[in-house]
């Protein structure tokens, strides 16, 4: 069984990561599968790409379609065109995309339309918000797909809500997590660790990326501000995407409490998740990470494709106002941490589990 796998951005090389892993496993038992790692481009900033494959351990890829950005249109288009001459390049039995960034949908509808089968790597998630362009990516790509890999029952049970074939929906958990427990006695502190005096507990990690909330200058900068009068005595880490980083271009950046950083490395970040006080993002992978990890969880959007961290574990929805952020702020310090679960499968073996479906299937 040859196996093509999709990484396009950067929450695709997490995914991924663990996946290479289970392959690798299984091909020292004996098993007759191979794969061929395919970077579409889509994220070609080294701290948000090629930094990702060093430190998990991924081999480089084969091929890099370089497509990098345009428009959701442009971008979606170069990734169909060049995935089309890789395909006929490198037939395979399966197309594997992870996620729901553009490179997912793009791959996915290419790989169905040359007769190779799909599977899908959190497949069936919604947040139920057709504006974000990864809801759309969602939709498309399960349409199309053959096997459901889902990281929960509420994932699975979208998916039947939609036509999909009960026998091609696997709940496997979550491969987001296979990496966390991978890696986490890996973790180390970033290099201005020291430079800003942090300590465990004594910062906030922002990470603020939804057009929402960071395409318009003036907005972002009064949420920016009164997220730093918010946060009392603790400092706050803010790695600053350089999209957002262009829209707040030459406008006063001088903060209390906020101190800006490049985008960090999977392992430096996840030292930073680990040992903060609360995240507050937009992010909703994040939300997953912090559950496992049992660190509260402010979430600015009003909706949210991963309802079981709200459920049962640490993340809170807060919408995407600096009022609401506020009170549920106040809130956390009066009343602490809500009381938490881990998901169900969030073991740490999802990867096993899909690759262990995918021998039985092809």
């Amino acid at each position: 069984m040859k196996i093509t796998l999709i990484a396009g951005a950067r929450p695709n090389f997490v995914k991924i990561a663990p996946i290479i892993k289970a392959i690798e496993k299984k091909q020292s038992e004996g098993a007759i599968v191979s794969y061929r790692l395919l970077h579409t481009g889509q994220h070609y900033d080294k701290n948000l790409s090629s930094t990702f494959f060093e430190e998990l351990n991924i081999p480089h890829p084969n091929a890099n379609l370089d497509v990098k950005s345009g428009t959701q249109a442009e971008q979606t288009a170069a990734v169909m065109i060049a995935f089309e001459r890789e395909l006929i390049e490198n037939p395979c039995d399966l197309v594997m995309v992870v996620g729901d960034v553009n490179s997912t949908m793009a791959c996915a509808i290419v790989a169905k339309k040359m007769n190779v089968k799909v599977a899908h790597v959190e497949a069936g998630i919604r947040s139920g918000d057709l504006s974000m362009p990864e809801e759309i990516n969602r939709i498309i790509t399960d349409s199309i797909t053959d096997y459901f890999f889902t990281t929960s029952t509420w994932a699975s049970k979208n998916l039947l809500k939609y036509g999909a074939d009960p026998s091609a929906i696997h709940f496997v958990g979550n491969v987001m997590i296979d990496t966390l427990y991978q890696n986490l006695n890996r973790v180390f502190a970033p290099n201005f660790w020291k430079e800003f005096g942090l300590e465990a507990k004594n910062y906030i990690v922002l990470t603020l990326h939804r057009p929402s909330n960071v395409d318009e200058e003036k907005s972002l900068l009064d949420l920016l501000k009164g997220i730093d009068k918010m946060v009392g005595d603790k400092k706050i880490i803010f790695p600053i995407h350089p999209r957002t980083k262009a829209i707040l271009g030459e406008a006063n950046l001088n903060f209390n409490k906020m101190i800006f950083v490049e985008p960090q490395g999977y392992l430096n970040f996840m030292y930073l998740i680990k040992n903060s006080y609360v995240v507050i993002t937009d992010s909703g992978g994040i939300s997953e990470e912090t559950t496992v990890l049992k660190i509260p969880c402010f979430t600015m959007r009003t909706t949210t494709e991963r309802p079981e961290t709200i459920e049962i574990g640490t993340n809170i929805l807060v919408g995407s106002s600096i009022e609401n952020l506020n009170k549920s702020f106040e809130d956390f310090l009066q009343n602490g941490i809500q009381e938490s679960e881990i998901p169900e499968l969030w073991d740490g073996k999802a990867s096993e589990r899909i690759v262990a479906v995918l021998l039985t299937k092809l």
